[in-house]
């Protein structure tokens, strides 16, 4: 069974490559926000899927490691993926669309409520290429007032190219 990448796959190789980052985040309201930084190894497998490794220190954990994994389900016609962290056992599962410009690609996933232990929320992480070498991470998750509320912002340069 073999399947041929299509231009939802084709997509995802700009992430390929080897990236730094600076970002940061607000992890209590009204406090200045945390700022950090990393490094991140992307690679290809088979053309239709990237798997992104992650180095940085995470504000509260201290040095941590990532793992990303992205592709598109021609089926449900969906970008799909996961999020695993050193610093915590939850799987994140991401399932998400790319903007008709074909510059912004937003992924939804569930998990731990970070401001009400023991809860859950819904999350949402958008990638937004503004050049071949830079592209910005933010992440929102959906308060009760059912609005989205940026908490964190990274943008990612190239270092090189795989």
């Amino acid at each position: 069974m073999q399947t041929e990448p299509q231009k939802e796959h084709q997509w995802l190789q700009q992430l390929v490559g080897e990236w730094t980052y600076e970002a940061e985040a607000t992890m209590e309201p009204g406090q200045p926000p945390s700022k950090f930084e990393g490094s991140e190894r992307v690679r290809t497998l088979g053309g239709l899927w990237i798997l992104a490794e992650g180095q940085g220190e995470m504000p509260g954990c201290g040095a941590a490691t990532t793992v990303l994994t992205l592709g598109y389900d021609p089926q449900k016609q969906r970008y799909v993926g996961t999020w695993i962290g050193s610093m915590m056992t939850h799987l994140w599962v991401y399932d998400g669309t790319l903007d008709a410009a074909g510059k912004v690609l937003t992924l939804n996933a569930q998990g731990p409520n970070f401001a009400a232990e023991g809860k859950m929320a819904q999350y949402r992480d958008v990638i937004e290429f503004t050049s071949e070498d830079h592209r910005v991470l933010t992440s929102h998750m959906l308060g009760d007032d059912g609005e989205w509320h940026g908490f964190m912002t990274a943008n990612y340069r190239r270092l090189k190219s795989a």
